[in-house]
């Protein structure tokens, strides 16, 4: 990789870490983002903004990716709740259409990955490891058919619920319906273990993060959710279930939200959603915050399990320091400052999710 890679990085580990391995993140909305405010475009996602004095449209382009250390980027393709039927269908392989015609676009910048080695080769070349999430099972419509072809499309992901439940899982943040998985669901995580697309469970219920563990037989992963003992939020992982990784292979991908990682902030955010005139002064967070999370991964995961999911075009505020994708950078020099090794970081950035996409290729 060249020089460019992580020059934001200040820290000695940090800018180690990413020679070692470059960072994979593990959820960023572009997708969506394009689809909402440029028509699915992806013209001038090379651009240098910030030396044209141009305030970016997006929390993510190529250029800002690049100097925080971000050598691989799940793009998330996704449909809202409301879409259902062929609709959520639709909108999921719009998206997937816009990351291959990101990849085309940028045939010197970015290449479309599958494999751990096709994410090495990306790196030997200089370029960004592009990778696709499918945020939702409701995506599929029932259909192990249609999972299937989003695997042969280069989906390499499925997250199994979003905000609700599907008619075959429970999501954090819905009634339960099922206790967790139903026996289809069951079936669909079967299914992704033998196509070699990884089990997201960001966004499910715990009983269905327990049970998605009790049926794979390949690693798991949260592509961007944090942890609940740190901040009691139904979209972060309990230790029981983080406890499990080990045995799983698995990585748990921190995530940057602010309701996600500060308490006080997600009681602001509930009641700004509900009265703004009344919710009071927007509390602060800060990297502090996220390094929390990231630390607690480790401590009861392994720092053999912990990577991280931006959530970045996904959520209007990011912590301070952190607003886009730049805020990468200034996680890991927090972490090194806390006295992680370059090894450590090295694990975190690259190699843990590394190791989940060779044992599922």
């Amino acid at each position: 990789m060249d020089a460019t890679l992580g020059s934001l990085l200040t820290e000695p580990a940090a800018q180690e870490a990413v020679r070692v391995a470059p960072l994979v993140d593990g959820h960023d909305d572009l997708a969506w983002e394009a689809r909402e405010a440029a028509g699915y475009s992806v013209e001038g996602l090379d651009a240098d903004r910030a030396a044209d004095g141009v305030e970016p449209t997006f929390h993510t382009d190529l250029v800002r990716l690049r100097a925080a250390g971000v050598g691989g980027q799940f793009w998330s393709v996704y449909a809202p709740c409301e879409r259902r039927g062929a609709d959520a269908v639709t909108y999921t392989l719009e998206q997937v259409d816009w990351v291959h015609r990101l990849v085309a676009r940028y045939p010197e910048r970015t290449a479309l990955c599958w494999t751990g080695d096709d994410v090495r080769a990306a790196w030997a070349s200089g370029r960004l490891a592009s990778l696709l999430g499918a945020e939702g099972g409701h995506s599929i419509d029932g259909s192990l058919a249609v999972l299937r072809q989003l695997a042969r499309l280069g989906v390499r992901y499925m997250t199994l619920t979003h905000n609700e439940n599907t008619p075959w899982a429970d999501s954090a943040t819905d009634v339960p319906q099922h206790g967790g998985l139903t026996a289809f669901g069951r079936d669909v995580v079967r299914e992704m273990n033998a196509v070699g697309m990884l089990v997201d469970l960001s966004h499910v219920a715990a009983t269905t993060m327990h049970d998605a563990l009790d049926v794979s037989s390949a690693p798991v992963i949260f592509s961007h959710s944090s942890c609940r003992a740190v901040t009691d939020h139904p979209r972060n992982v309990p230790d029981d279930v983080l406890e499990r990784l080990p045995g799983n292979g698995g990585v748990v991908m921190v995530t940057y939200v602010p309701s996600f990682v500060s308490a006080e902030f997600a009681a602001w955010f509930e009641r700004h959603e509900t009265d703004p005139a009344t919710a009071g002064e927007k509390p602060v967070v800060t990297v502090e915050h996220v390094a929390d999370h990231v630390d607690h991964a480790r401590e009861v995961a392994g720092v053999e399990h912990v990577g991280l999911g931006g959530d970045y075009d996904g959520f209007d505020h990011f912590p301070v320091g952190m607003d886009d994708v730049t805020g990468h950078a200034a996680l890991l020099d927090e972490l090194a400052r806390r006295g992680w090794s370059a090894d450590d970081l090295s694990r975190l950035t690259g190699r843990n999710i590394l190791r989940v996409l060779d044992a599922t290729s």
